[in-house]
C-alpha cells in the first residue's frame, strides 16, 4: 500500500533478486516516460523504493501521482 511520506506517495517493493528488481524498474521507467512523470527512486539489490510527487505543483501529491501509483501496482 502506498503511504504519504514527506509530501510524496511512497512505497517499497521487494523482489527475489536483483534481476527481478531491475526488470520492475525498467517497466516503471517505460510507464513513467509514457506519463511524462518521473519518480524519485532507489534500488539496493532486491529492494526498490519509489517516491511520487509533482514538481510543477510544488512537490506535492496530485492526481497525477495517484494515477501513476495505481498503474505501477498493476505491473506486479
Amino acid at each position: 500500500m502506498w503511504e504519504t511520506k514527506q509530501d510524496s506517495l511512497y512505497k517499497s517493493f521487494e523482489f527475489e533478486n536483483f534481476s527481478q528488481a531491475f526488470a520492475f524498474m525498467v517497466r516503471v521507467a517505460l510507464l513513467a516516460e509514457s506519463h511524462k512523470h518521473h519518480p524519485k527512486w532507489t534500488n539496493e539489490w532486491n529492494k526498490v523504493e519509489i517516491w511520487l510527487s509533482s514538481h510543477d505543483a510544488g512537490n506535492k501529491v496530485t492526481e497525477k501521482d495517484e494515477a501513476l501509483a495505481k498503474e505501477i501496482d498493476q505491473l506486479l
